[in-house]
């Protein structure tokens, strides 16, 4: 039975490492809440803070006038939007839905075209900083589509992040944050091809951290995915993910023809992760690669 008021109200719907969190922080924030995941433990736990559940994403709609979708991938994202039983269904004029997901920018384009005919507005508002922004509520979220529907988005958004931008048109925040994640993991790729390189040359790992970390390679992406590599922490953001983002990217560059040399060769080594069963393992498990190849291990963990 449902005895929050829509106006109210603020749908979730994708729970997942990041999605579950987010959630949390809204509820601790004193947002009223109706949520949705397809893993029902997920919803749950969400409902064992405070949250409603919600039966699917026209369900969710049909309860909340805002909406958050946080998804996984471009085809989710468009089946919980503008689907047959996707918000678009149940979603009243005046609404706003808030994509969050990293997503094709042109097909947030094509959504904001169907909400617009409902009078439903759409933003899309990715968001960087991780499994440990999202718990922590320091995520940096990049914002595409119109200044007034994002001031009507913000007090929801600040309650989930550190800090809010405004990129620009419908699609520009999803083109920032697929901009930001191919410098990451290119990145992360070339920080495992370094640590691997190092210790066959006879440079202890732990060693090799503790000098770049006060010299010029030092970065965010070398602290977070050379801490990883080093303590075999893989469980995190999945490699198959990261996938999905590199596709996005070379999608983006061909369609603006804009050579993307160093984007397709880390897709590659990305697919032979992934073709090697490291797709449901953190990002940073990539260096399993390299190190199959040069038959040396960098560390057990300790």
């Amino acid at each position: 039975m449902n005895s929050q008021p829509r106006e109210k109200t603020v749908g979730f719907v994708g729970l997942g490492s990041m999605g579950s969190p987010m959630a949390a922080n809204l509820l601790k924030a004193g947002h009223l809440l109706v949520v949705y995941d397809i893993d029902k433990t997920k919803v749950d736990q969400t409902v064992s803070l405070g949250a409603q559940a919600g039966a699917g994403p026209a369900d969710v709609a049909r309860r909340a006038s805002r909406m958050i979708s946080m998804v996984d991938t471009t085809a989710q994202a468009e089946e919980v939007i503008v689907g047959p039983a996707g918000f678009i269904q149940t979603a009243q004029s005046g609404d706003l839905v808030i994509s969050m997901s990293t997503i094709d920018p042109m097909a947030l384009k094509r959504m904001h075209e169907l909400l617009a005919a409902k009078g439903v507005a759409l933003i899309d508002a990715p968001v960087s900083g991780m499994d440990k922004g999202a718990k922590e509520g320091t995520l940096k979220a990049f914002v595409g589509g119109d200044a007034a529907a994002l001031e009507r988005a913000r007090s929801i958004l600040k309650d989930m992040t550190a800090e809010i931008t405004h990129i620009g048109g419908i699609g520009q925040g999803a083109a920032m944050k697929l901009i930001n994640n191919m410098i990451f993991q290119v990145a992360r790729i070339t920080i495992a091809e370094a640590l691997v390189v190092g210790a066959k040359a006879g440079i202890e790992p732990k060693q090799l951290f503790a000098v770049i970390s006060k010299a010029t390679g030092n970065s965010i992406a070398f602290q977070s995915a050379g801490s990883r590599m080093l303590s075999r922490d893989f469980v995190g953001s999945r490699l198959d993910s990261t996938f999905k983002d590199m596709e996005l990217q070379t999608q983006l560059g061909k369609s603006l023809q804009v050579p993307m040399f160093m984007a397709n060769i880390a897709q590659q080594v990305c697919e032979l992760g992934r073709g090697a069963g490291l797709g449901s393992e953190d990002g940073a498990a990539i260096v399993k690669v390299y190190e199959q190849f040069a038959h040396i291990t960098l560390g057990d963990g300790d």
